[in-house]
This record gives structure tokens, sequence and C-alpha cells, in this order.
């Protein structure tokens, strides 16, 4: 079965991750990876949050967890949350592990407004989890036709209604 994600509006991107630079600095780094469960675990428990989906990779010495948001704006609030989880791991870093290198952090920030997706013989997963499956000739059964059913549904979301 193939299908394709649909999500209402433009929303973000967001990748994140560390990696070990220093495998026998555990003190350093382990710390730093247990940091995001939380963080997941709050952002879960308050869709207002904004956080629609994510999925987590290990590759080795780095990890990656791509998150799908809202919006900056909601992704940012929660960043800048000082009574949330983000906050007080963002300061606990900086202050036990930057200086040692023992462990790197990282992020890239994608604001999207065109896009398109198939899964095929795919349970959920990506975008597909974070917004709506619907099957696939319902967008279009190339990438082509999928992209500009994508953007014609993203500019008839952001017209005043």
């Amino acid at each position: 079965m193939r299908h394709s994600a649909r999500i209402d509006g433009d929303f973000v991107v967001f990748l994140i991750g560390m990696r070990i630079n220093r495998f026998r600095a555990l003190r350093k780094w382990f710390p730093v990876a247990r940091t995001m469960a939380p963080m997941i675990k709050e952002l879960r428990a308050d869709p207002a949050h904004g956080l629609l989906g994510f999925e987590s990779f290990f590759n080795g010495r780095t990890t990656l967890m791509v998150q799908y948001w809202r919006s900056t704006d909601h992704l940012h609030a929660y960043a800048k949350n000082r009574d949330g989880n983000h906050w007080p791991a963002w300061k606990r870093f900086f202050r036990e592990a930057y200086r040692s290198e023992a462990v790197g952090i990282w992020h890239e920030t994608y604001t999207v407004s065109g896009y398109e997706t198939v899964y095929v013989n795919m349970p959920p997963f990506g975008l597909g989890q974070a917004g709506e499956l619907v099957p696939t000739a319902r967008l279009g059964n190339t990438s082509a036709e999928r992209l500009a059913a994508g953007n014609l549904h993203l500019e008839s979301a952001s017209q005043p209604g």
C-alpha cells in the first residue's frame, strides 16, 4: 500500500543530536545523552508545546533525532522556557560538559512550506507519523504531482478563511 503524508500549513523540521567525542569520558557524555528523554516526555504530555512527532537514530558516535514542530515560535518558546526541561539541561551542558569536548551537541532547523512524501509498505513514519497519512493517489502518483498538491494545500491553508 502506498501512502503520502499531509499536514496543514507550514511546519518545522528540527534535527538535533549529540556526538560522543571521547568514549572513555562516560561521566561527561552520559548525562548529556540522558537529557532528551525527559524533554520528549514533557513535550508529548502537552500538545500545546507544538511537537508534532519525532524519530530517533543512532550511528556509532552520533545520535540524530528528527522532530516535526508546528512552528519556529513553538520551538523557540520551548527552548527558552525556564520552567521546562530544556533550559536547565542546556545550562548544565555548558557548566559540566562543554569545556571537556568529550561530547558535542548540534541542531539544524528548517522551515517547510513545500514537501512531498511517499511511504510504500511502511508503518507510520517521519512526517507520515507527525501528520496524516492518506492514500498516495489522493495527492498524485508522481513526486512532481505530490509536490504540487502539497504546495496547493499549503497555499489554501494560509489563505484567510
